[in-house]
Parts: structure tokens; sequence; C-alpha cells
């Protein structure tokens, strides 16, 4: 599975509006893949959970994911609109 379909699924399942979620990927010129999520403003809480721990879980596993493909280090950022 792509790094941006595992971050798409990952978050989409959290949310409670599916179709307002964007997940996109950009290459940064220190050899890390940075994947950009945008959520609605009224569910940015949700995806990143209290303290953080929800956003911390979802680096871990896409960047788990990752290492055991071979690729990079992955970088995500996780904005409302």
């Amino acid at each position: 599975m792509d790094l941006v379909e595992l971050t798409s699924y990952l978050v989409k399942s959290l949310v409670k509006d599916p179709d307002s979620v964007s997940v996109k990927e950009f290459e940064t010129e220190d050899d890390t893949i940075l994947i950009e999520v945008l959520v609605s403003e009224n569910e940015i809480a949700t995806v990143i959970g209290k303290g953080g721990k929800i956003a911390n879980s979802i680096r871990t596993i896409v960047q788990a994911s990752s290492y055991l493909n071979g690729n990079k280090r992955v970088k995500i950022n996780i904005e409302s609109f």
C-alpha cells in the first residue's frame, strides 16, 4: 500500500466526513517524504487527539510502513482548512 493511501485510510477512518479529507505527498530536498493532511476545522481535534497521541500513532504506522518497504523518512503535517 502506498504511503499516501495508508495515511488517507487512517485519517478517513477517524473523521465523520471522509470526503473532506485531502492527503498529498511532496518530495523534499533532504530525502524526506512530506505528507500534507488537510481536514476540516471542526474535526482537527479528532485527528490530532488528546496530547497529539492519535497524530503520533498515525506517524508511527506510516513511518513503519515506509521502512518495511525500504523507503525514506516520512514527515506528516496535519492542518485544518
